[in-house]
């Protein structure tokens, strides 16, 4: 898998952090979402996935290898 974030259209919700934070932060200045990693470890995809699907802004996109 792997994971990007579009990051103009993120609108800081945060519900990606809250399910996956070992893979996304947000920025301090803006609340952002960041990427930790962009190729998760196979434990964690579902987090991912939920994250992606929750996201407000749709801004998570997956790759799926």
């Amino acid at each position: 898998m792997k994971v990007t974030v579009d990051e103009p259209a993120c609108v800081a919700a945060g519900q990606c952090v809250l399910i996956a934070p070992d893979v996304f932060d947000q920025r301090d200045e803006d609340g952002i979402a960041i990427l930790l990693t962009e190729t998760p470890e196979p434990g964690l995809h579902d987090s991912v996935r939920e994250a992606a699907a929750v996201c407000p802004a749709a801004a998570i996109h997956l790759a799926e290898a």
